[in-house]
C-alpha cells in the first residue's frame, strides 16, 4: 500500500496558516502523516525571517488534529540531551493519543548552531553522537531505568515516565551517510528517510547499502519502512504524483511531500486528487 505524508517547513508563514493546512490534511484519508522540522532559522531566504519552533508546534497541532500521525523530520541530536528528547517524545505521544513519531538526525546547520553556541562538531562527532543518543532514547522509552556511560552522555538509574501510549514510538532516522547514518538506521530505526533523491536509481543504490548493513547487524531489513522527500511545488500535481509512483514501484513505502512556497490549501486538494487518479 502506498502512503503519503506532507511536511510544512515552519518558516515564512503564520501560525493560523499552518493550523489551517494541518487541519485540512487531517480530513484527507490519503494523507497519513504531517511533519514540520527542528530548526530555529529558516532554511530559505531571508534567513532572518520567521521560523516557528517545531516541538511546541507539534504539541498544539496534536490537540488540533484527530487522525494524522505527527512528527518533526528530523530533530537534531545535538539540540537537546537525548533524555530530554525521550521525555518530550513520551509526553507528545500522550497528548496525541499515540500518534507521535520521533524523527532523528545527526544535524548539519552550522548557521544556527554557531549563532546559538550549540556545539555541532565535525561529521564524525555528529555520527557518534547520533548513534549513542539513539541508544539512550530507545532505552529510556522502553526500560524502567537506564544507566549509560558513553563519550557524550552519562546516565545513572535514569527513568522516563510515563511511558508512551504506543508500545513503541516509531523512530524515523533521516540521512544518506552510507557508513554511519545508515548503520544507525539499521540498528534503531523503524523508518529510513532520504531527502530528495535525484532519481529512482539514486535511491535504489542507497537502499542496497542499507540492506547490506541490516544483514551485518542482524536486523531484518523488512522491519524498516522507506520514505523519501519530494518537493511539492505550485504547478502540475499530476506530474508530481506520477513521479512518486515511480518510487513506489521501486520499493519506497512513503512519499513525504515537502511544501514549497505559499501555504495555499488548494494545492493540497490538487495533490490529493492527483494521487487518487494515478
Amino acid at each position: 500500500m502506498v502512503r503519503h505524508a506532507i511536511k510544512t517547513p515552519p518558516h515564512h508563514a503564520t501560525w493560523p496558516e499552518f493550523l489551517t493546512l494541518w487541519q485540512l490534511a487531517d480530513e484527507m484519508e490519503v494523507i497519513e502523516s504531517v511533519w514540520n522540522w527542528d530548526h530555529f532559522y529558516p532554511l530559505a531566504p531571508p534567513y532572518d525571517g520567521p521560523d516557528l519552533e517545531g516541538w511546541t508546534m507539534l504539541a498544539a497541532l496534536a490537540q488540533a488534529t484527530e487522525r494524522v500521525r505527527i512528527g518533526a523530520m528530523v530533530n537534531g541530536m545535538h539540540h537537546r540531551h537525548p533524555a530530554v528528547t525521550a521525555n518530550m517524545a513520551a509526553t507528545l505521544d500522550h497528548i496525541s493519543n499515540g500518534r507521535f513519531e520521533l524523527g532523528m538526525g545527526a544535524g548539519w546547520n552550522f548557521m544556527e548552531s554557531d549563532a546559538y553556541g550549540i556545539d555541532l562538531g565535525p561529521l564524525r562527532d555528529r555520527s557518534d553522537r547520533l548513534e549513542e543518543g539513539m541508544e539512550v532514547i530507545v532505552s529510556l522509552l522502553t526500560n524502567k531505568t537506564t544507566t549509560h556511560k558513553g563519550r557524550f552522555y552519562d546516565l545513572t538509574d535514569a527513568w522516563c515516565e510515563p511511558k508512551p501510549v504506543q508500545d513503541r514510538i516509531p523512530i524515523v532516522i533521516g540521512g544518506s551517510g552510507r557508513v554511519r547514518t545508515l548503520r544507525t538506521v539499521a540498528k534503531y530505526a523503524d523508518q529510513w528517510d532520504m531527502l530528495f533523491p535525484d532519481d529512482v536509481a539514486d535511491w535504489q543504490e542507497l537502499d542496497g547499502v542499507l540492506r547490506a548493513l541490516c544483514e551485518r547487524v542482524g536486523r531484518d531489513e523488512a522491519e524498516i519502512d522507506r520514505s523519501i522527500h519530494l518537493s511539492l511545488e505550485a504547478g502540475d500535481a499530476g506530474k508530481a504524483a506520477a513521479t512518486a509512483q515511480e518510487f513506489f514501484d521501486a520499493g519506497v513505502d512513503i512519499v513525504v511531500w515537502s511544501w514549497r512556497g505559499e501555504l495555499d490549501p488548494g494545492r493540497l486538494d490538487a495533490l490529493a486528487t492527483a494521487i487518487d487518479e494515478v
